[in-house]
């Protein structure tokens, strides 16, 4: 423990005592006692399960519970806190879901679903074509794509989501608004 930077409340020999470590030696002829290690080949094969539980890290496809053209709240990265519309579940379990970039500034992006929260809001996705967008869109070589081809994509997504949007009333300033709790709120009781 140190009680300044650089200053430890106790020495080296201090807590070499409180630890008891010369009664270690005393009982060893003054010398800390050595084990012998087991051989690897003596221990037979086993079938153990898995020091940690992986279930969070596989993406699973989700429960009936959300649904494409669904809304949703982003819970972190850079775009935390923003409403954004399920669009599609991709194959590897992930969300694909747009702003509409020209509403909140959200690209075309896939989200785990684990850091999201959906609300009861639907938007009509009908007109929107979303058949192009899969895993392999959004790999890492898919980077090395012209940009141009990207931006048209998210032109044509936003394009027919942006006429079902201006269609319900102030569902376009519900989506530029970003997500907060206020002092009082219980996050347990509230109905998205």
């Amino acid at each position: 423990m140190e009680l300044i930077h650089g200053v430890r409340k106790r020495s080296h020999s201090q807590k070499y005592h409180k630890r008891g470590l010369w009664a270690i030696k005393a009982k060893n002829e003054g010398k800390f006692p050595t084990h012998k290690k087991k051989s690897v080949a003596a221990e037979p094969a086993t079938d153990k399960a898995p020091k940690f539980d992986l279930a969070g890290d596989v993406n699973k496809p989700l429960s009936n519970t959300i649904t494409p053209r669904t809304m949703l709240i982003m819970l972190i990265g850079r775009f935390k806190r923003t409403l954004v519309v399920f669009l599609n579940q991709l194959a590897s379990g992930l969300l694909l879901v747009t702003g509409p970039f020209k509403i909140n500034g959200v690209p075309l992006r896939c989200v785990n679903q684990a850091y999201i929260i959906a609300t009861s809001t639907k938007v009509d996705i009908s007109g929107v074509n979303v058949e192009k967008f899969d895993d392999k869109y959004f790999a890492k070589q898919a980077e090395k794509k012209k940009k141009a081809k990207k931006k048209d994509d998210q032109k044509a997504v936003d394009a027919e989501l942006l006429k079902a949007i201006e269609s319900v009333p102030e569902l376009k300033f519900y989506l530029g608004a970003r997500f907060s709790l206020k002092a009082g709120m219980k996050p347990h009781e509230l109905v998205f």
